[in-house]
């Protein structure tokens, strides 16, 4: 469960983000520099929001008014990048190790590198470099890696927008099977307006910082085709 009321001051605009999320995957669609990104960035921790309160499963990670703002290591949130952010010198197996907790206090103890490669369909790859793999199986890997955090949150900023056509359908596909396993909030940030009416549960557009939920229906696809 996220619950995430908050204003961000940018400098062409104030941001303003109220969500709340208890399953599924929330879709946040809208021009490039409307505030999509820094939304997700202010929720994990990469960015501190001017004021407002984020919580998720009912535990505050960021307060203005308590004074709480929870470094982001210890958020339990999973965060995967369009440009992958896989370590060049590592493997694969040893950049989905990088995303092990430090500590072993989270609930789900039997997850292991193993698991995740073979649930993602990419154990074949273990002792591979990033340089040997294609864009399909990097984000895999940055997939594999955000899940061995074992979070409460997956972020996704524009996963599969540099993959071609028939890569970006074979990952939808497993970005819907990974929440129905997983079970926990997804938030989505992609420019593709089919992408976001067949992945997301819930779709809000951002235009310069004010949100707008838009509901499954002839509307969606009319106010979409104005953000192309």
């Amino acid at each position: 469960m996220l619950k995430a009321h908050f204003e961000k001051k940018l400098p062409s605009f104030d941001l303003e983000a109220d969500i709340s999320l208890s399953n599924g995957i929330l879709a946040l669609v809208g021009p490039s520099g409307a505030g999509k990104t820094t939304i997700l960035q202010c929720i994990a921790g990469l960015q501190t929001p001017s004021q407002g309160e984020i919580k998720i499963n009912d535990k505050a990670v960021f307060s203005s008014e308590q004074g709480i703002n929870v470094p982001i290591r210890n958020r339990r949130i999973g965060y995967v990048f369009q440009d992958y952010a896989l370590f060049p010198h590592m493997t694969v197996e040893k950049n989905v190790m990088y995303g092990m907790p430090k500590k072993d206090n989270s609930p789900n103890k039997v997850l292991t590198v193993s698991n995740v490669l073979e649930m993602l369909k990419i154990e074949h790859l273990r002792q591979r470099y990033p340089n040997q793999i294609s864009g399909g199986e990097k984000q895999r890997v940055s997939l594999a890696r955000a899940l061995m955090t074992e979070p409460e949150l997956l972020l996704l900023d524009e996963p599969l927008s540099a993959l071609d056509q028939d890569t970006r359908k074979t990952l939808q596909q497993e970005l819907l099977r990974l929440q129905a396993q997983w079970r926990i909030p997804f938030i989505l940030v992609t420019h593709d307006p089919q992408e976001a009416e067949m992945l997301g549960d819930q779709i809000i557009k951002l235009d310069r910082g004010k949100q707008e939920t838009i509901k499954m229906s002839d509307k969606f696809n009319e106010t979409l085709r104005k953000i192309k």
